[in-house]
């Protein structure tokens, strides 16, 4: 298992190999589907975005409403495919890793290997683990979205898995070639 430390290095993201647990420390930054149009609506227009995200981690997440006591309520990831339109975009910016689960689009793994990123994964029904990694939350723009508004996250061992490394390796597809390969009794399919 790796640390790592954000802001994101080129020499840490290129040491990552897909399937691997890192845990992360330092900012990252959560924006959901609303903020990934607004911020893209906005580049459009010739706006600056409303952080600098060179060598960040968006956190695909809108949390849940914190109990009492609590700085953060259960705070899981969502579906990334749905940022896809505006990930390469802002891979194209400097945007250095994103955190998520599911499989990304073709597109947006051709920008993680042009731009040298990273995806992780967390899996979907760990929002309360999530949260006990936060230390220190903080909305920062588009507060009108509500649980979709950009937040400034402080976290500690936040732990995520290398989905798609800098070179492309992918584990959704490299599990799905290994159930075809296990489920026909050693036949490899491509």
């Amino acid at each position: 298992m790796k640390h790592l430390q954000t802001p994101l290095s080129s020499e840490d993201i290129a040491s990552l190999t897909a399937g691997e647990q890192v845990f992360i420390d330092g900012i990252i930054y959560t924006a959901r589907d609303a903020a990934h149009k607004r911020m893209i609506e906005n580049l459009n227009c010739g706006k600056p975005l409303p952080i600098d995200i060179r060598d960040q981690i968006i956190f695909y997440m809108g949390p849940c409403p914190a109990a009492p006591g609590e700085i953060i309520g259960p705070a899981g990831p969502t579906t990334s495919h749905r940022m896809d339109a505006y990930t390469p975009q802002l891979l194209a910016r400097g945007l250095k890793g994103m955190i998520g689960k599911g499989n990304r689009t073709e597109a947006v793994i051709e920008a993680i290997k042009q731009k040298k990123a990273v995806y992780f994964s967390c899996v979907g029904g760990t929002g309360s683990l999530c949260a006990d990694h936060i230390q220190a939350v903080e909305i920062i723009a588009y507060d009108d979205l509500g649980t979709e508004a950009i937040r400034k996250l402080r976290v500690k061992d936040f732990p995520v898995i290398v989905a798609i490394d800098a070179k492309g390796n992918n584990i959704y597809q490299k599990g799905i070639k290994k159930y075809r390969n296990y489920t026909n009794g050693g036949q490899d399919y491509e």
